[in-house]
């Protein structure tokens, strides 16, 4: 009998009452505190009763109990002793474990009374470009018997070759200066920092596009680096209106976030709408632009992107000129424009640097594959269950003859080679270099021969499910395009459930749905609902010469592009600074 006891009990399953095994242990507050934090009364309770033992976890500190390794009731200022502030940074980087801060003594001057210290990042910093500031410093300076409280300004004024210097004397902009690759100096008797910028980590360089790829037209694409994004941008925009303002997002990651736009252009609540919306950010980190959209943008629950994600700086410039928002997050090559309107999401730059009869027809043939891309298999399923008649008497014998040898219902089989294509373009995307591509094609093939081989699907579905993926593939906006993705199973379900009156009810509601939408105040479906009085860049292309306004929704301070004759070599054009 005992045997079958310890056997039941080895093969049964017992919770671990132990929740914190060997990872947590408790602390000097757990155990004052004791199992439910209610002092002794709550031990006495807890000690009658047989049950096991109940431990706590370690109580996180909350955010503002955060300091900056400063004892409490003492100030965070930089002290006037070198010691002391050489202690406040070692507790503050947990230093000497931590193996890539780098704090350097050094004598100003040759002048050994004068103890300086540098601390700096390394892997941040641009050794050629430290090594020239401490040449600086240590040969060449000649510091004058000054006051010693006065040295952190004199160095700046006088001994710096650097370009951006500053004093600074809090910790937590310390902690700001050496965390972005800056250089922080620190003088014996005097109570101020010099932060000198010094960055120079490696990054990647300015490359061509990936993802929005056109064949006439800048082939530069963004970087990881927000200066390099920024100067991009000031690159095609040559003006002293536009404005760079620069925020911190992220209680931990410390992420830089910039935002510029035309000061005589832009309109000011826009502006302020976005700047508001990015001080309002509570988070840790800050990774990458597509968090920071879906932290700002309008209507989060909505599956139509709101916010336009680009890498291409020529078109974001575009966007500026025409008085909207860019915000820029380091580290990130997508660079944000608001606000944003679904035609804007099917418009490329090309359409603009070809001539406005091929930017019509790229544009309508776009049009026609934004249609496709959703409507295509609920079409389908609609006419070949319920709507047999809208079709020629041939084409329906020719499928009905097909799908013959088909042992599954439509559906079913419109499920299952939609699944497959999204099953091969994920592979394709996930399988690294060309060999992705190449994996691609050769699935789709093999799997459409073999599926219809099989009389597992018809060869009619094989086609539309083809046709489908091209139009899909057609949209320039990833974003958009993936929203499309999911829509197209609602309109399957509809479709071989209610045939066109499904088709007609979610078309209804799709429309609705986006039209309620807004950007920062501007309506998704603009400039056709509402109808403003910009027409020339919605589906067609107007010739360069007629597109003489700003889109009058976005309400820009100046809505004239140029004026009616824009074309001054023309007869009677008159004076092209008109």
């Amino acid at each position: 009998m005992n045997t079958l006891k310890t056997f039941l009990e080895m093969i049964s399953y017992r919770e671990n009452l132990d929740r914190e095994g060997f990872i947590l242990r408790e602390n000097k507050d757990d155990k004052i505190a004791g199992p439910d934090s209610g002092g002794k009364d709550a031990d006495k309770e807890t000690s009658d009763k047989p049950q096991a033992k109940k431990r706590n976890f370690i109580k996180p500190r909350r955010p503002a109990e955060i300091n900056y390794g400063i004892p409490p009731g003492k100030t965070d200022s930089a002290s006037s002793a070198l010691e002391q502030n050489r202690e406040a940074i070692n507790k503050l980087y947990g230093l000497p474990d931590n193996k890539d801060i780098i704090t350097r003594d050094f004598f100003l001057g040759m002048n050994t009374t004068y103890k300086s210290m540098a601390v700096f990042i390394d892997g941040l910093t641009d050794k050629s470009v430290l090594n020239m500031l401490f040449e600086a410093l240590m040969l060449f300076a000649e510091p004058p018997d000054a006051d010693r409280g006065k040295l952190a300004a004199l160095v700046m004024k006088a001994l710096l070759p650097g370009n951006q210097v500053k004093m600074i004397s809090s910790f937590k902009d310390i902690l700001a200066a050496v965390n972005i690759g800056d250089t922080v100096l620190f003088f014996d008797g005097c109570a101020e920092a010099v932060a000198v910028e010094t960055k120079g980590w490696e990054h990647r360089g300015v490359e061509m596009p990936v993802t929005e790829q056109i064949i006439r037209g800048p082939q530069e694409a963004f970087t990881e680096t927000l200066r390099a994004n920024t100067g991009l941008l000031r690159k095609i925009i040559k003006n002293e209106n536009l404005t760079t303002e620069f925020f911190v997002v992220g209680r931990r990651s410390q992420t830089p976030v910039a935002v510029m736009y035309l000061r005589d252009l832009a309109n000011p609540a826009l502006v302020d709408e976005v700047k508001r919306r990015i001080k309002s950010i509570k988070t840790d980190a800050m990774l990458d632009s597509g968090v920071l959209e879906q932290l700002i943008e309008d209507h989060p629950y909505n599956l139509h992107p709101t916010i336009l994600a680009t890498e291409r700086p020529d078109r974001v410039a575009s966007k500026i000129l025409e008085g909207r928002v860019a915000i820029i997050v380091d580290g990130s090559p997508f660079v944000l424009t608001a606000p944003a309107t679904m035609y804007e999401q099917l418009h490329t730059g090309e359409e603009l640097y070809n001539r406005w009869q091929y930017g019509t027809f790229i544009r309508w043939l776009r049009a026609a594959a934004f249609l496709l891309s959703f409507l295509l298999p609920g079409l389908y399923l609609a006419i070949v269950l319920y709507h047999q008649e809208m079709l020629p008497t041939e084409l329906i014998l020719a499928i009905a003859g097909n799908r013959e040898k088909v042992p599954f219902p439509s559906i079913v089989e419109v499920l299952l080679m939609e699944l497959s294509f999204e099953l091969i373009r994920e592979a394709g995307l996930r399988i690294p270099g060309v060999m992705g591509s190449t994996i691609g094609i050769v699935g789709a093939l093999i799997l459409g021969q073999a599926a219809v081989q099989a009389n597992i699907v018809s060869p009619i579905l094989v086609i539309l499910v083809a046709v489908t993926g091209l139009a899909s593939f057609a949209i320039p906006y990833y974003s958009l395009a993936f929203s499309l993705r999911i829509y197209r199973f609602i309109y399957i379900a509809l479709g071989s459930m209610l045939g066109f009156f499904g088709i007609s009810m979610g078309l209804f509601a799709h429309v609705a749905l986006a039209a309620n939408l807004k950007s920062f105040g501007v309506p998704y479906l603009a400039p056709t609902g509402p109808k403003t009085s910009d027409w020339t860049d919605v589906v067609s292309v107007a010739p360069v010469f007629f597109q003489e306004k700003r889109p009058d929704y976005i309400n820009p301070l100046d809505l004239t592009r140029q004026p009616k004759v824009s074309r001054g070599w023309i007869k009677g054009g008159g004076n092209q600074d008109d």
